[in-house]
């Protein structure tokens, strides 16, 4: 059991509230026999573009874990990994745990062309060197876990995202059709079935398909699946531009779906969110700052990572958040 567990986080990043949380969560935490901290990270620029980091305070002998921001750009976000990383290897700490709540690069974990790399496995393999674990939640690829040489945990959403809809958007769950927009998308609206069966809620697949005649045609969206007069669901672990996905809703209102409603666990958003119109309702998870629009909410995540957290700290199994039943059990406790 360590003495005291500290987070470290930048101030002065846009995801400083998702760290934050975090630490709210811990300290409030019933029943903990180590106290908890909270450390900035304090930054030096130099005008020729170059900088360095500082740990603000001692961590010597403590059980660390960095929640890095993932709000900032990919380059930036990833030099500043390394250079935390490597301040805090210098400044004795008991263990270091590295919190990616999205983790850049993720969808370069192939190579699918001759003379690529494999990026997310560079980022593995530096993040190794110096981290004793980490964790993530819903990783593109699941098999970039397998990328570490150090235990890293994949968490996962949909237990977070049922409980916010049984909680305020109940009515969403009636004749609900989950809907990938690739058949790619499978094990991820058949894993948000199973768990809704195991609350009560009986919810029907339906795949998104892009065809096209001709190279030069615009694909044409067809939907496999039964949606007419049903609430459509579509689940996604990213939203980059979110054209597929708007489409997508585009066809499902055509073929007559009452309601049509987006989730993305990590909503990047990057050509803005006039799109998204479309949708009677877009649910992002805080994991990267949300944009602000009258159909869009947040379905936070603080909960999951404070209660992983909490649990690598103490040596307590995490597979109770993996598990719907279990979790439900535990909602007098603590909600993910």
């Amino acid at each position: 059991m360590p003495e005291e567990v500290v987070i470290i986080a930048d101030f002065q990043s846009e995801g400083f509230g998702f760290a934050k949380g975090i630490y709210d969560y811990l300290k409030h935490k019933e029943s903990k026999d180590f106290s908890v901290s909270l450390i900035n990270i304090e930054k030096v620029e130099f005008k020729d573009s170059e900088f360095k980091v500082k740990i603000a305070e001692n961590i010597r002998g403590k059980y660390c874990f960095l929640v890095h921001d993932s709000n900032k750009e990919a380059s930036r976000w990833l030099t500043e990994l390394i250079f935390i990383l490597e301040a805090m290897s210098f400044s004795s700490p008991k263990e270091v745990n590295v919190v990616l709540p999205y983790m850049r690069f993720s969808r370069q974990d192939r190579k699918d062309e001759s003379r690529v790399g494999v990026n997310a496995k560079a980022v593995a393999d530096i993040v190794s060197l110096y981290a004793d674990r980490g964790m993530t939640v819903d990783l593109h690829a699941p098999q970039i876990q397998e990328y570490f040489s150090i235990p890293f945990d994949n968490l996962y959403s949909l237990t977070s995202l049922i409980n916010y809809l049984q909680k305020s958007h109940k009515e969403i769950l009636n004749d609900l059709v989950v809907v990938a927009t690739d058949l790619g998308g499978g094990k991820r609206v058949e894993a948000l079935v199973k768990k809704l069966k195991e609350r009560g809620f009986k919810a029907e697949i339906a795949f998104g398909y892009k065809t096209r005649e001709k190279d030069d045609e615009v694909a044409k969206t067809i939907i496999i699946g039964n949606v007419e007069g049903k609430n459509c669901l579509i689940v996604d672990d990213i939203i980059d531009t979110g054209g597929t996905m708007a489409r997508t809703a585009e066809k499902l209102k055509e073929i007559g779906a009452e309601k049509v409603f987006a989730y993305g666990t990590h909503g990047l958003f990057v050509d803005g969110i006039e799109k998204f119109k479309v949708f009677d309702k877009v649910l992002v998870s805080d994991t990267l700052k949300a944009p602000k629009a009258e159909n869009i909410e947040v379905v936070s995540l603080v909960n999951l990572f404070g209660e992983a957290i909490y649990r690598t700290a103490t040596g307590q199994s995490l597979s109770v958040l993996f598990d719907s039943n279990k979790t439900e059990q535990n909602l007098g406790r603590w909600e993910i």
